[in-house]
This record gives C-alpha cells, sequence and structure tokens, in this order.
C-alpha cells in the first residue's frame, strides 16, 4: 500500500490556498490548509505532516500595519517552529517576494526547497516528491539508528535501564 503524502499548505492569500489546495489533492495529496502561522502550529500539533508549503511573506513582515500583533509569524518564524517541534518534517517555501539571501536563510532554518511564485506546478509536485523522498530516507536513517541503540541495549542493560533508555529515544524522536 503506497502512502498518500500528507501536506500542511500555509498562505494568507485564502484564493490561493483554497486553488493550490485544489490542484494538489486532485495530484492525490493528502492537503490542509491554515491562512495563519498560529493555525498552522495548531494544526501541526494535533496532525502528523509529510511536508509544509509555506508562503514567505505573510502577516508578520508587512511594514504598514503590525499584522504580527493579530498573527504573530511570518513564513520564516513558522518554518522554524515547526522544523524545532517536527524533527523529520520537511518544509517548501513559495513566495513572490523572494531573494537569494532569503533563500539562503531559510535553507539554514531547515527549508529543503524554495520556489517563486508564481509557480509551475510540474515543478511545485516533483519538489513536493523529492521533499518526501529526502523525509524518508532521513526518518529510515533515523529509525536505524534508533533500532541499533535498541539492540545494544538489549545486550548490556538492565530492564529498568532499557525502558528509561526507550523513553529517552522516544522523546529524542519527537
Amino acid at each position: 500500500m503506497e502512502h498518500v503524502i500528507k501536506l500542511l499548505i500555509v498562505d494568507d492569500e485564502t484564493q490561493f490556498l483554497e486553488a493550490i489546495a485544489k490542484r494538489l489533492r486532485k495530484r492525490g495529496l493528502e492537503v490542509h490548509t491554515a491562512s495563519n502561522g498560529p493555525d498552522a502550529i495548531a494544526l501541526a500539533g494535533r496532525e502528523k505532516f509529510d511536508i509544509a508549503l509555506l508562503d514567505l511573506k505573510m502577516p508578520g513582515m508587512d511594514g504598514n500595519f503590525p499584522w504580527h500583533i493579530i498573527f504573530g509569524m511570518d513564513g520564516s518564524q513558522v518554518l522554524k517552529e515547526l522544523k524545532q517541534k517536527h524533527k523529520h518534517l520537511e518544509a517548501v517555501i513559495l513566495t513572490g517576494h523572494g531573494s537569494l539571501e532569503s533563500a539562503v536563510e531559510l535553507t539554514k532554518l531547515g527549508a529543503f526547497s524554495y520556489l517563486p511564485k508564481p509557480y509551475e506546478l510540474e515543478k511545485l509536485v516533483e519538489t513536493l516528491k523529492a521533499a518526501y523522498e529526502a523525509r524518508l530516507k532521513r526518518k529510515f536513517a533515523a529509525d536505524e539508528r534508533k533500532l541499533k541503540e535498541i539492540m545494544r541495549l538489549g545486550t548490556s542493560e538492565s530492564a529498568i535501564g532499557i525502558l528509561r533508555r526507550l523513553k529517552d529515544l522516544d522523546d529524542e524522536e519527537r
């Protein structure tokens, strides 16, 4: 059975958000949406996502009005928060307000890729598939390390020691 990619899309432009969600659902992705950072963080706390597709310029960066007072986060802040709380989540940035500097900064924060708006659907789908593949490889490597540690524990620790270390390994996974 093939796993369906579970995608969180975050964009403050609701018409764009609905349109891109519809197009990606037609491509077989399970799509959830949020129109601001705090809603995205809350949704990611309730659901497990494989990939987050984030708009860079959301309320919080607009200098004409203090949107951050209402919504609290721009795309880079959402990225940072999601990556801290969800170790294996991949993130793709989609923006009409990009620059080389922001691309470098977002990559340092853990973004898998950075694509301009308007986007080409085929390029976006290819990027999402590549991000999913990278996520699976990283998760597999982490699971393999965890399994080796469990096997090592089984031969060298007491039952209580094994349970403590398993708890620590589980906590590290989050």
